[in-house]
């Protein structure tokens, strides 16, 4: 079943449902794609989290920490995981002799992108049936309360990624 099926538990057609109402469930619709779209690749929901981040940049600990919402231990354990499977490296941060900044490996960023490809266009389905005005609506408003609200950036925008992925 797909995640549109498993989440539409309420009823087939609501009008008028409030902005707080809107706003979780739509979480929950975009939360569901991204566990959908790890399990076909091998991935939790955290790790494609993590795998689309560093596709900007390497990071540091803390700064993964923060942007992902995980306390220390859990990113370590994650990071361990995703360093078994190949996909990350620790590797030394140039500004602090200390620390280690997190990046892909090759086999992570091939990974990263397909998951990211994949994970974009399943959750454009989720707005298909709106017009090209209504989607960008959507957008406008949305963008203003990430962007009011300081949401990290975990999931770039698809301009913002290389060519050969956007195809």
């Amino acid at each position: 079943m797909s995640y549109r099926g498993r989440l539409h538990i309420v009823s087939k057609q609501e009008d008028g449902i409030g902005v707080v109402t809107a706003l979780v469930r739509s979480a929950f619709l975009v939360n569901a794609v991204y566990a959908e779209s790890g399990r076909e690749y091998g991935l939790t929901p955290q790790q494609g989290q993590l795998l689309c981040v560093l596709m900007a940049q390497p990071y540091g600990m803390g700064e993964l920490g923060s942007l992902l919402n995980l306390a220390k231990s859990s990113l370590t354990g994650m990071i361990d995981r995703t360093e078994r499977n190949g996909l990350v490296r620790r590797e030394p941060d140039p500004r602090d002799a200390r620390a280690v900044r997190v990046a892909l490996t090759p086999k992570g960023r091939e990974l990263a992108e397909e998951f990211y490809t994949e994970t974009c266009r399943r959750i454009d389905t989720l707005a298909a049936r709106l017009t090209p005005t209504e989607r960008d609506a959507l957008a406008d408003l949305l963008g203003r309360v990430v962007v009011d609200n300081k949401a990290p950036v975990v999931f770039m925008e698809y301009n913002e990624v290389p060519s050969s992925v956007r195809g």
